[in-house]
């Protein structure tokens, strides 16, 4: 069985408009299935924290505080129910600051 690294970037877009950005180093496993990906995934959204290891210190995100986790590169694999398999960004998100 062969593995190899792969690096992914989380960033976190808070509700109080507040991002954090992380890079995960990944081994990824040649066995893993797409469904077993997928079964992966969609498990890993469903949980109440995310606990994030990094060198210096252990970050634990509130998943109830965060309203947008984007994943770069893409995650094709991902797909089923609620995955738009082709979407395309016409407009990036805006915010106006409250005075």
């Amino acid at each position: 069985m062969s593995s190899q690294a792969s690096l992914t970037q989380l960033t976190f877009h808070f509700v109080n408009g507040q991002t954090d950005s992380f890079n995960i180093l990944q081994l990824a496993d040649d066995a893993m299935t797409e469904l077993e990906f997928q079964q992966q995934m969609r498990h890993l959204l469903d949980e109440t924290w995310w606990v994030l290891h990094l060198p210096e210190q252990t970050v634990c995100i509130k998943m109830a505080n965060v309203i947008k986790v984007e994943v770069k590169p893409c995650l094709p694999e991902l797909q089923g129910a609620a995955v738009f398999p082709d979407a395309r960004r016409i407009t990036s998100l805006t915010r106006t600051v409250m005075r």
